[in-house]
């Protein structure tokens, strides 16, 4: 990674976390654009240049890149398994300062109408990413793109139970067992 995409990817994190605190200590609607600028030290042009709406200070993440690969990497078997192992371990890594970013923007999005109805324009782009990974031909595109939707839909209510648990339950853990509620223990 350059010099330059580094310091873009810590200006990106710095200014979603000051929207993240300010979302959570004053509310989604009460904060502006310009208060998440000032509070991160830049100007409401760089944070439209890194975040397009003010949904996405939420929704942005890089897991769709990570996601996609994991599914490539993961063990052959049934579609449903790999999607399935690949959400359940990209959940797995990651640090308890990034799990309690994501607990906090899960918070907002579970709280915020707005970012539940754009948290499934995320799902999509998700799947997407799965569908280019894959590099399906047009038949199987349909067969995919519904598997990571149900595979999406399954690991969506396994962070609703993690939100509840505070962030305490095992996330992995949680994924695995909606999968494996929905599609069986052969997924």
């Amino acid at each position: 990674m350059s010099l330059r995409d580094r310091q873009r990817a810590e200006t990106r994190l710095a200014v979603q976390t000051h929207a993240i605190r300010l979302f959570t200590d004053v509310g989604y609607d009460a904060t502006t654009v310009a208060d998440v600028a000032a509070a991160a030290g830049v100007s409401a042009m760089t944070v439209y240049r890194h975040f397009p709406t003010k949904e996405d200070l939420v929704l942005y993440d890089e897991y769709d890149p990570v996601t996609a690969s994991a599914v490539t990497a993961a063990p052959p078997g049934p579609l449903t398994g790999r999607i399935g192992h690949a959400l359940s371990e990209t959940a797995a890594h990651g640090s308890s300062s990034e799990k309690a970013f994501l607990l906090a923007r899960l918070r907002l999005m579970i709280s915020v109408p707005a970012l539940r109805a754009r948290h499934l324009d995320s799902q999509y782009a998700t799947a997407d990413a799965i569908v280019a990974a894959l590099a399906c031909s047009a038949e199987e595109e349909f067969r995919v793109r519904a598997t990571a939707m149900a595979c999406l839909g399954a690991a969506h209510v396994a962070l609703l139970r993690w939100a509840e648990t505070d962030g305490e339950a095992d996330l992995a853990g949680l994924i695995r067992e909606t999968l494996t509620s929905v599609f069986g223990s052969g997924s």
